[in-house]
């Protein structure tokens, strides 16, 4: 694409404030219908100030999420499968001019001792990641697809990685065709702030310091017949009015040329990494009071997309936020390689966490808010992805399916590895939930249930 109209989005966030309360009305009127909002809409729902407007938009947001979600979060785990980068990103650890951290590129075997131990722990979804260079003597992308093959191939038991979404450079078409084969679910990919000026301070030097090729790997993607991507910025870098209109500016883009939107937008927060000054002094530091608006607009505004919330947050914040529109959240996470099997002797990972919590202990903060965690790839299996994904998520339809797939796979967490406090409380949400489906999905559901209770794993409609 062209690049972000950075004068058209300082004029909406000027517009935006003159908006009255009757304007404002209408607009949360309009998302609670689960219609997409326009550019000039979400500007207005930004520039809220005064605490009676922002509950209306918290409430709105719970509305929407509850309408398309339901009461499902999804729970992932990232997987640090290098630390080698050719960038020297300003506010991450892994830049290239650290000599602070120790670097690790993981090889087959330790990747599949990763993934072991994951699975051990009950996960099943795993995001990729890898900085922006390749081990001594491999090509970058031999590397990614080496390391998805070793994922899928591990085993504990009956258990085994259902998706695998990266987190990796920009690629070519050729190349992103090679991540398709090796059965990719999301590429993800972050801007990290779509102010050209700011992106060119914070990006100095390497590959990353080209904003147009980041820009347009999405539509490479899109070209290489990967229709579920993940997009996001780095909150704290530039204003969060104007990174978050020129985000959504850009999925106005893609829904136009490529008739689908994302599947998956990340709100991440800059947090202190090793080595990086600028991490501990942000200059665009977004407040918390913000980022419960960020979430519940970028809901409202998009209400289709997975939120996607990580353990840079606290566990208190968290809680809080899928509330108010987050459908994904990540547990037990290390940023590291080799972090999840291996002590860490020198630190090598990219940033701080907040969230400590095991898989467990999140899992008992959901169903103590009534939610579903749910480990679920279904829509992956049946090729529910890209566009027939979205006629399913818009008007909300998907919500049934996913709960029975939700409720079937926390049904295998609990047999497998819960502790007996969450087993206890699991199987009773599961209980009460089961009893409120309509008739012929509680069949379909009960029989599923009989499987698990069988020893069959991995059961989805």
């Amino acid at each position: 694409m062209k690049n972000i109209d950075e004068n058209r989005i300082l004029n909406l966030l000027i517009n935006a404030k003159q908006a009255s309360p009757d304007n404002i009305e209408t607009i949360l009127a309009k998302s609670k219908s689960l219609q997409r909002l326009t550019l000039e809409e979400t500007a207005t729902l930004l520039a809220a100030e005064d605490p009676e407007t922002k509950e209306k938009i918290f409430q709105a947001a719970a509305h929407v999420k509850d309408a398309i979600y339901g009461k499902r979060i999804v729970l992932f785990a990232p997987l640090y499968i290098n630390n080698y980068c050719a960038n020297n990103c300003v506010y991450c650890a892994f830049r290239s001019d650290n000599a602070l951290i120790e670097r690790k590129a993981l090889t087959v075997k330790e990747i599949k001792e990763e993934v072991e131990w994951m699975l051990k722990r009950g996960h099943k979804r795993i995001l990729m990641v890898a900085g922006e260079a390749p081990p001594p003597h491999q090509k970058l992308i031999d590397y990614y697809v080496n390391a998805i093959e070793t994922i899928y191939s591990a085993q504990v038991g009956p258990h085994k990685i259902k998706r695998v979404n990266i987190n990796c450079a920009p690629l070519e078409i050729d190349e992103f065709k090679r991540l398709k084969s090796a059965g990719i679910g999301t590429f993800q990919i972050f801007q990290e702030t779509y102010h050209e000026q700011t992106y060119k301070l914070v990006h100095p030097r390497g590959p990353k310091s080209d904003p147009d090729n980041r820009l347009n790997a999405v539509d490479r993607a899109f070209a290489a017949g990967i229709d579920d991507v993940g997009v996001g910025v780095l909150y704290g870098l530039y204003d969060y009015k104007f990174d978050t209109l020129a985000m959504l500016m850009h999925i106005e883009y893609l829904e136009s040329k490529f008739k689908v939107g994302p599947h998956t937008i990340s709100v991440p927060r800059i947090e202190p990494a090793i080595g990086s000054a600028f991490s501990e002094n942000i200059p665009y530091k977004v407040s918390d009071e913000d980022f419960k608006k960020i979430v519940a607009v970028v809901r409202l505004s998009v209400p289709y997309t997975g939120i996607i919330l990580s353990t840079r947050e606290s566990s208190e914040m968290r809680d809080i936020l899928i509330n108010l529109g987050v459908s994904q959240i990540s547990a037990e996470s290390k940023t590291s390689p080799g972090g999840y099997s291996e002590k860490e002797e020198k630190p090598s990972g990219q940033f701080s966490l907040s969230d400590q919590r095991s898989l467990d202990e999140v899992v008992d903060s959901l169903l103590n808010h009534g939610l579903i965690p749910s480990f679920c790839a279904a829509c992956y299996r049946k090729e529910r992805t890209g566009e027939k994904f979205m006629n399913l998520a818009k008007p909300g339809t998907i919500k049934d399916m996913c709960q029975i797939n939700a409720l079937l796979t926390l049904k295998e967490y609990l047999e497998d590895f819960a502790s007996e406090k969450v087993k206890t409380e699991g199987n009773d949400l599961v209980e009460r939930l089961s009893e409120k489906l309509s008739g012929k999905d509680k069949t379909v559901l009960n029989k599923l249930f009989d499987c698990v209770n069988r020893g069959e794993r991995d059961k989805y409609v």
